[in-house]
Formats: C-alpha cells, sequence, structure tokens
C-alpha cells in the first residue's frame, strides 16, 4: 500500500464522518473502526521490507524547480509508531463507541479524531524535516479541539488552550531548529540528515541546533519544566486521553528524540540536557503522581514520569540505551492505554473519578478490576509482565554505565526512587480503588461495562501478559527492527530473557518494589491522618502552572498596552506608519549592502518630449495631492492626468501590454473613486488660517508630502537600477527564449502570467477575489454619515412628474423608468449601442492575448467599463431589473476554470497548472493554435469582470439606498398631509372645505 494513503484515509475519514448526521453513531465509529484498523492491517504487512534495515520511499514532486516535494520513508521506527497509531486508535475507537453519550456531537469527536491519526501518522513517516514540522504543528491543533471537545466546560477550554500555547511554542523552535539543521546539511531529506551526524556534531550551530530541537520534543512530551499542560489536558474525554497518552501527541517528542539520535546524540550536551531533563521529568512526575485524587490526573502524572524514564534513556550515550528507549515506548503504550480505558470504564459506570470516593469495587467490577491490577502491575514492573523488561533494561543502563562517580552514583539512586514511586501510585490506583469495604456515596450504582466496550481494555493486557512472559518470541523481532534506525548502525547485542540471575538490576527492582510498597504504606497512613488535605510537600514549588499563567498574563498587557499606544481609528495615521515601515524595510537593504547602483546598461539618449511628459505627470501628481484636502474633483482629475502620463509611457518603452492594462484600470478607478467621493465627509473649513489647529494640519500636509515625495523617489531609483541592469543578469531572457517554444505564445508578458507564473497568477486572482466580497460584504452594512444622505440641490426640486417617477422607481425596482425615454434618451441609447462593442472589443483582447497586447484581464476589465456604463447612464435599478449579471457568480466561475485548468493537468500527470498547445485544423478557418492557458485566462476574464462589478454596484448600491431612504420620507410626509387634509374636511363649516382653505 502506498504511505500516502496511511496518512490520507484518516483525513478523508474525518471530511467524511463530519458530514454524517448526528445520529448516526454506529456509523460513525464503523467508519473510523475500519478505517484505523485497514491502515494497521497494511502497515503490519509492509513489516518484511523494513525487517532488516529496509526503508520504504515515496516522494511526490510539488515544485521539483525549488526542491519542495512531499516525502515519505518508513523504516523499522517508522513502523513500530504506525502500528502504535493505527492499532492502538483502533481499540480506542472501539471503547470510544460505547463511552460517548448520545447526547454528544459524536460527529465532531471522530472527525477530529481521525484528522489527529492522520496528522500523527504525518509525523512519524515524514521524510523531510519540513514536512515533519508541518504534521507536527497539525497534532497540536487537533489536539487542541479533542481537549476542548467539551467547549461548555471552562476547564476543557483552559486545557485546551494551555496545551496548544505550550506546543505550538515548541513547534516554532523546533521549525527554526529543523531550518538551521537544513542549512548546516545542506539538505530537509532524512535520508540525508542522517547520515550527517559528523557534520552536525562539528559545526558550530550544533549547540544551537540543539537547543530548539529539544525545546520542540520537550514540549511537547511534556518534559520538565514543561510537563504542567498534560494534567490540565485530561479535562477531554477518556478516549482521547488514552490515545493521547499512549500512541500520539506525547509520544511525538520522544519519537523525535529517537529519530534525530544519530545525527544529535552522543556528546556532552545532549547527555546533560536530555539526561538531566528525563532524570527531573522521571522524579518530578513520579512524586506528584503519588499525592493525586483524580484517577486520570494520577495517570497524567504517571505518564510524564514514564516519559522522562524513556527520555532519560535517550539521553546516556550508550548503544544499548535507545534500544531499552523503543522498549519502552513500546510496553508503555500498551499499560497506559488499558489504565486509562480501565479509569474510564470506573467514571463510567460509578459517576465519578475521585479516588477518595472510590473502594471495593472490585466485588461489583471484579474483571474490570483483574485487567487494573495487570496493567498496573505492568506499569509498577512486576515480573513477568512487560513493564519489568523494559525497566530491568533501563535499571542495567544506568548501572554499567560509563560516566563520572558522582553521575555513576546519582543516576542508579535516582532511577531506582522513581520505581519506587511507580510502585507506589500504581498500588494507589489498585488498593485504594479496587480495594477495601464498598463504596456507599457513589453517583452510581457500579457494575461491569457492555462486553465490547471492555475488549480493547482486554486485548491491551494480554499483550502485557505475552510480552512479559515470552518477550523473545512475542517483541524480539519488532524490537530489532524499531531499534536498529535509532542506533545509526549495528545493533548492540541484548538479551530480552525474562531471567539474568541476580544482578545489580534485579535488586535494584526488588528495592523499587519493596520501597514503593512502604512508601504506599506510610503516604496511606498520612492521609487518614490529621493532615488528611494538606497539600504534597514540594509540590507547589515545582510546578510551573503559575509561571505559565503569569508569563500569558504579561503577554496579554503588554500585547494591551501595545494596542492601546500604536493603534489609530485615524486612517491618515495607519497609511503613515504603513509607508513609513515600508520605506525604512527599502532603505536598510539599501544601506548594509550599498547593492543600489547604476546597472551600466547603454540608455537611450532622453527626448525632450518624454521629459515634458514626465514633468506634465509630476505636476498632476503634486497636484492631485494638493487638492486632495480642498478641491476631490479636482484632485481625481489632475491624478487621471498622471495616469495617463504612465500609459503613454509605458508606450513610449514599448510595453503595450501595460499601457492598455493600465489605460482600462484608470478608467475603472476613476468611476470607483467617483461613487466613493459622494459619502466622503464635508471638510470643515470653520478654523481661521490662523488658528495653531489650522497651522499644525499644514505641518503636517507638508509632513507627508515630504515622506510621499521620498517614497516615490526611491521606487522611481529602484526601477532606474533594475531597467539598467544588462539582460543577461535578469531573467528576461530566459522567458524571451521559452515564451514561444514552451508557453506557445509569442506575447510573452501574457506567457508569463498564464503559463510560467501561473500559480502566482492562480494567487492574485483569489486574492482579488477576496477583497471584492470583502468590500461587499463591508458595505452591505455601511451606513452614510447623515450630512451624505442629504439630497443633492438639483434633486430636491425636481419636476413633479420627474419626482414621481424617481419615487416610482425607488420603491418598485422591478418597474424602474427607462432612461431612454428622458432627458438622458441620447446619452442612454449611445451607451446601450456601445455595450455589445465593448463585448467585442473585450473577446478580440482576450483572442489575441496569447500573442499580441490583451489577455484576460484587460479583456475583463474592458467588458466591466461597459457594463458600468450602463449603471452610471441608465440608473441601477434599470439595469438590474433588465440584466442578471450576477458578479458573485462570475468570481466563482472564473475561480473554478482556473482551479480546473490547474488540476487538467495534474489529471494528465503533469504538475500543477502546465500549459499544453493544440493544433486544430478547421475547414475555412485552416490551422488553428489552442492553449490549454486559455481556459485558465477565461477565468481570469470572468473574475475580473466579477470582482470589479461587485465592488462598483457596491458603492453605487448606496446611492440607492440614500434615494430610497428619501422616498420614503416623501411618501410618509404625503400620508400625513393626506391625513391632515381628511381630518380638516371632517371639521370644516358646511359648504367650507379644506382645500378651499388652502
Amino acid at each position: 500500500m502506498s504511505l500516502v494513503y496511511l496518512i490520507l484515509l484518516p483525513f478523508v475519514g474525518s471530511l467524511l464522518a463530519a458530514v454524517l448526521p448526528s445520529n448516526a453513531r454506529n456509523t460513525e465509529s464503523t467508519l473510523a473502526g475500519v478505517i484505523a484498523l485497514y491502515c494497521t492491517v497494511q502497515t503490519a504487512l509492509a513489516f518484511p521490507q523494513v525487517e532488516h534495515g529496509g526503508v520504504l520511499r515515496e516522494q511526490i514532486d510539488w515544485l521539483p524547480s525549488l526542491g519542495l516535494q512531499l516525502s515519505l520513508r518508513m523504516d523499522g521506527l517508522a513502523w513500530m509508531f504506525c502500528m502504535l497509531v493505527f492499532g492502538i486508535g483502533s481499540l480506542v475507537v472501539l471503547y470510544a463507541r460505547y463511552y460517548m453519550s448520545p447526547a454528544d456531537p459524536v460527529p465532531r469527536f471522530f472527525s477530529f479524531f481521525l484528522a489527529f491519526m492522520g496528522a500523527m501518522a504525518g509525523v512519524v513517516l515524514s521524510g523531510n524535516l519540513i514536512v515533519l514540522v508541518f504534521f507536527w504543528e497539525l497534532t497540536s491543533l487537533f489536539s487542541f479541539l479533542l481537549i476542548g471537545y467539551w467547549h461548555h466546560r471552562q476547564d476543557a477550554r483552559r486545557g485546551a488552550r494551555m496545551a496548544l500555547t505550550v506546543t505550538a511554542t515548541g513547534g516554532l523552535c523546533l521549525l527554526a531548529g529543523v531550518l538551521v539543521l537544513g542549512h548546516i546539511v545542506g539538505s530537509y531529506e532524512l535520508d540525508h540528515v542522517l547520515v550527517a551526524g559528523e557534520l552536525v556534531r562539528g559545526d558550530p550551530l550544533y549547540l544551537t541546533v540543539l537547543v530548539l530541537v529539544l525545546l520542540g520534543a520537550f514540549t511537547k512530551s511534556a518534559q520538565f519544566p514543561f510537563q504542567f499542560w498534560l494534567p490540565h489536558a485530561m479535562a477531554a474525554p477518556t478516549p482521547v486521553s488514552a490515545y493521547l497518552h499512549s500512541a500520539t501527541m506525547v509520544k511525538a517528542g520522544v519519537f523525535l528524540l529517537a529519530r534525530l539520535w544519530p545525527v544529535l546524540g552522543d556528546t556532552g550536551p545532549w547527555f546533560w540536557l536530555v539526561g538531566g531533563v528525563g532524570a527531573c521529568t522521571l522524579l518530578v512526575g513520579g512524586y506528584a503522581a503519588m499525592f493525586q485524587n483524580d484517577l486520570k490526573g494520577l495517570l497524567a502524572y504517571s505518564t510524564i514520569s514514564h516519559l522522562g524514564l524513556i527520555t532519560l534513556l535517550l539521553g546516556l550515550n550508550s548503544p544499548l540505551a535507545p534500544v531499552a528507549a523503543v522498549f519502552h515506548i513500546m510496553n508503555h503504550a500498551t499499560f497506559k492505554a488499558s489504565l486509562f480505558m480501565a479509569a474510564g470504564i470506573v467514571d463510567h459506570e460509578s459517576g465519578t473519578r475521585d479516588i477518595r470516593r472510590l473502594s471495593g469495587l472490585r466485588r461489583m467490577m471484579p474483571i474490570t478490576a483483574t485487567l487494573a491490577t495487570v496493567a498496573s502491575a505492568a506499569m509498577a514492573g512486576v515480573p513477568l509482565l512487560n513493564g519489568f523488561l523494559s525497566k530491568e533494561m533501563f535499571f542495567a543502563e544506568t548501572v554499567y554505565l560509563n560516566a563520572s562517580p558522582r553521575v555513576a552514583i546519582a543516576l542508579p539512586v535516582a532511577a531506582t526512587i522513581g520505581g519506587m514511586f511507580s510502585v507506589a501510585y500504581s498500588l494507589r490506583f489498585v488498593l485504594d480503588v479496587f480495594g477495601g469495604p464498598p463504596a456507599t456515596d457513589l453517583p452510581h450504582e457500579p457494575h461491569e461495562p457492555p462486553h465490547w466496550m471492555r475488549v480493547p481494555v482486554e486485548l491491551l493486557v494480554l499483550i502485557c501478559l505475552v510480552v512479559g512472559i515470552f518477550p523473545a518470541w512475542a517483541v524480539g523481532r519488532y524490537l530489532d527492527a524499531a531499534a536498529l534506525p535509532v542506533v545509526g548502525g549495528t545493533l548492540p547485542h541484548f538479551s530480552l530473557a525474562v531471567w539474568h540471575g541476580p544482578n545489580a538490576p534485579l535488586v535494584m527492582s526488588l528495592l523499587a518494589l519493596a520501597g514503593g510498597t512502604l512508601l504506599y504504606l506510610m503516604l496511606r497512613a498520612q492521609r487518614t491522618g490529621a493532615r488528611a488535605d494538606a497539600p504534597p510537600p514540594l509540590l507547589p514549588r515545582v510546578s510551573g502552572k503559575e509561571r505559565f499563567e503569569e508569563a500569558l498574563a504579561l503577554l496579554t498587557a503588554g500585547a494591551r498596552a501595545l494596542l492601546r499606544w500604536t493603534s489609530t481609528t485615524r486612517l491618515q495615521w495607519q497609511m503613515l506608519w504603513v509607508v513609513l515601515a515600508t520605506l525604512a524595510a527599502g532603505v536598510a537593504p539599501i544601506l548594509w549592502s550599498d547593492s543600489l547602483r547604476d546597472g551600466g546598461r547603454t540608455q537611450l539618449p532622453l527626448s525632450p518630449a518624454f521629459a515634458l511628459l514626465w514633468v506634465i505627470g509630476g505636476l498632476c501628481a503634486l497636484a492631485a495631492a494638493w487638492q486632495a484636502k480642498f478641491h476631490r474633483l479636482a484632485a481625481l482629475i489632475f491624478m487621471g492626468g498622471a495616469g495617463l502620463c504612465v500609459c503613454v509611457t509605458f508606450l513610449w518603452l514599448s510595453a503595450p501590454d501595460l499601457a492598455l492594462t493600465q489605460l482600462a484600470v484608470e478608467v475603472v478607478t476613476t468611476v470607483l473613486f467617483l461613487l466613493g467621493l459622494r459619502w466622503l465627509p464635508r471638510r470643515d473649513q470653520s478654523l481661521p488660517a490662523s488658528d495653531p489647529s489650522a497651522l499644525r494640519a499644514q505641518a503636517r500636509r507638508l509632513r507627508d508630502l515630504l515622506i510621499a515625495c521620498a517614497a516615490g523617489a526611491g521606487m522611481a531609483l529602484l526601477a532606474y537600477a533594475v531597467m539598467s541592469r544588462p539582460f543577461s543578469d535578469s531573467t528576461s531572457t530566459f522567458f524571451l527564449e521559452r515564451a514561444l517554444s514552451q508557453g506557445g505564445g509569442s506575447n510573452v508578458v501574457n506567457v508569463m502570467l498564464v503559463d510560467f507564473r501561473g500559480f502566482d497568477t492562480f494567487g492574485e486572482i483569489v486574492v482579488l477575489g477576496i477583497v471584492a466580497l470583502t468590500v461587499y460584504a463591508l458595505l452591505r452594512r455601511f451606513r452614510p454619515a447623515g450630512e451624505a444622505m442629504d439630497l443633492p440641490e438639483q434633486q430636491r426640486y425636481l419636476p413633479a412628474d420627474l419626482h414621481t417617477d424617481l419615487h416610482t422607481d425607488l420603491l418598485n425596482p422591478r418597474h424602474a423608468t427607462d432612461t431612454a425615454i428622458g432627458y438622458l434618451m441620447v446619452p442612454a441609447v449611445l451607451v446601450r449601442l456601445l455595450l455589445p462593442f465593448t463585448a467585442l472589443v473585450a473577446f478580440y483582447l482576450f483572442l489575441r492575448g496569447h500573442n499580441q497586447p490583451g489577455g484576460g484581464f484587460v479583456a475583463g476589465l474592458v467588458f466591466a467599463v461597459g457594463l458600468v456604463l450602463q449603471y452610471i447612464v441608465s440608473g441601477t435599478s434599470w439595469v438590474e431589473a433588465h440584466m442578471h449579471i450576477l458578479p458573485r457568480r462570475w468570481i466563482a466561475t472564473g475561480l473554478l476554470l482556473a482551479l480546473g485548468t490547474g488540476l487538467g493537468a495534474l489529471a494528465f500527470g503533469y504538475p500543477f497548472l502546465t500549459s499544453h498547445m493544440a493544433v486544430l485544423s478547421l475547414p475555412l478557418l485552416g490551422e488553428l493554435h489552442l492553449a490549454s492557458a486559455t481556459f485558465f485566462d477565461a477565468g481570469v476574464f470572468a473574475l475580473v469582470v466579477g470582482a470589479t462589478l461587485l465592488i462598483l454596484t457596491a458603492i453605487a448600491h448606496q446611492s440607492v439606498r440614500s434615494h430610497r431612504w428619501h422616498a420614503r420620507m416623501l411618501e410618509e410626509e404625503q400620508l400625513a398631509l393626506a391625513a391632515v387634509v381628511s381630518y380638516a374636511d371632517d371639521e370644516a363649516p358646511p359648504g367650507l372645505h379644506a382645500g378651499a382653505l388652502r
């Protein structure tokens, strides 16, 4: 099976689960279970190919020219983690089918769950470091959704936010470390990185890479001092907790440490950082677990402790320590998943997880009690169970480590103390919950759960027993295959025998069992004494929750202060900061590198006519800026003059495509400004020129003028430097040489837009469509100021018949008066005759665009101008009553055409938006050259038409609203006057009427 499907299938299932009805509970669980089980089987079938160091690889090219591709690889380590992700995922799905309440939104649960499974599969199967970081962050996102699944609960929301904040921040550090690591190696492909250990460890940036990568791993696997987020994630449903703690999320951090052990391990900094953090986490997590009163809280801290054990093993710089770490990852997954499910059963059947209220459940739930006892014994490291074997290997590595005398003593002591903690909290989980007299104050009467809800726990406990009794037969081959990629070479010799004779590790195990039992009895006596409710000693001091909340509060307060200092509702100040920031960003690299200079290419002599043209254009620009405050229409006219000079400049420099586009844009933007000027507030001229406020305003305008001139001069300088470069230093020759042969067109500009840079153009039209829809959405709720709602003087005193027609049109737009029979007869007739002509010109420009000046963009603007003229002369109401334009459908059609063209290339096995040329022989017409880019250009045409009309008509509708408001006011006045007249007629003396009085 393709590795892509192992990642893709869970995401597809997530989408399907999201659209299923909420009452299709069996369908949703069956869908999730079938996908997880199918992926488990396919992963198991791949074992022979990875057993002896083999690697399965797949690569999907995205942008081969930039070296960007989706790389996937499966070796023994990835195979083992895939078995955990999919195998335990299958069991959790079956368990969740009976755990989740019918009142819960089950489709959302299974949708998030499958997406989480796919993200974790992406992490372990990634063959590229950047791809790994991408899926890494997806696991943080979907774990946030799963932890906050019961979003009506405050603890769920807080736990989800805390988990996302910590792990996503660590993910950013990981991304930075990966970028530096790829820079050192020269590649982000894991195949290249894993063999470059000597190169990386000898590089001066090694320590930087190490710290950044470890921050990502430690935050994800809840290592000290970042362990505080994991207990708060227990607000998630128990199936999520079981899956998150056993096979996903927190295991991602130790997976990363194991994956990069051949590259970053076996150094002094690695030993002290990884080993030190692992030892602290082992002890802190185990110590805290003993004092928890919540079943899931106890298991959460025990997970932290065992993750610390795995991390400590990976930091010991011993060839056998990574093997023990991989073995404990496998064992921990089985007993921890079964324990969480057992805790969920207790909560589900008794109604509480409070250990202080639970007691004697072995009489009411004997099978569950037995399963929980065996799983707890495996967690404690009792012989003949799988946890005992990996813990023995852990003890052996701490005893036989070649280290300094202090470390050689401290490590076995810390390991033994950690083992004692493990025994103590395991005994508390079993004896305090299932032992003792039966509880009498439980919310529900406990009983055994449905059989199929218990089956996943039974299977996992069976694995604990089989592995503990027959380790070499049960897991020997699989452990060898999983550990070989971690050690990065020859696998060291080790034995999985149950009995190795009397030795130091066995003594440590016996001490841990005896000491843990004694510790449990002491703590139990303390809890029943006077200080039963006292907080555990030292625990608040090692908790990072308070520090996290303090840091979050400081960041929030700082952000609010910065927002108050920098934010403003005045557009002028916002534009000032944007222009200044852009100007600084442009000047800084020039001053830093001194790279802006004359390109040296011989320039054409400056023509006096061309110089005069630019003098006129510059004067128009300055006049437009000056008049913008005093006379807006004059400023618009001057701005149009400057735009016209730019059009002529493009023609002068042999760029007819740009000139044509600029001219069409000038027309559209002029109409846009004309429509917008109507709604601007009037200028306040009440202040005398000598007033200090007026003087400050003049100074501000002078400052803005100087900044604008500086920005414009900088852009002119950049343009000059670019255009004066030799052609050999630019990409111009590349496009000139390949436009016809590879793009099928002689118009280089158009071929660049729809072929060579078609992906860029696709992104630009998507942005254009989003902008148009945003403007439309904003203007739908826009209500102008009161002074802008006043009718112009010439409309207040219209003739009675025209006023009546206007009133009728606005109240009944489907019966709008035809302007062709009024005083606008001549313009209306001319504009309607112009519409088919503009459509013909647009069609002509569209067809010739691949070889001559034109194309979909300018054709769309020309056609849009023809339609806009109808609105201007005939009126919005009349046009929309007679023409069904529907701009939003134009936008949707354009996007679908452009996307369909790109997907069509993928369907034939070519990269996205690859263009192809076909030659058609038609009767009478002869040979017709048709490029597939024509359909893409048609999408550009449709979207430009839709976006232009949507923006312009959205503004035009403000006038319709204004006139409609005045029409309603007029109607209300007429009704009020009629009522007064009627009342006067009723009250007048006989023979005298109100009409005579008027």
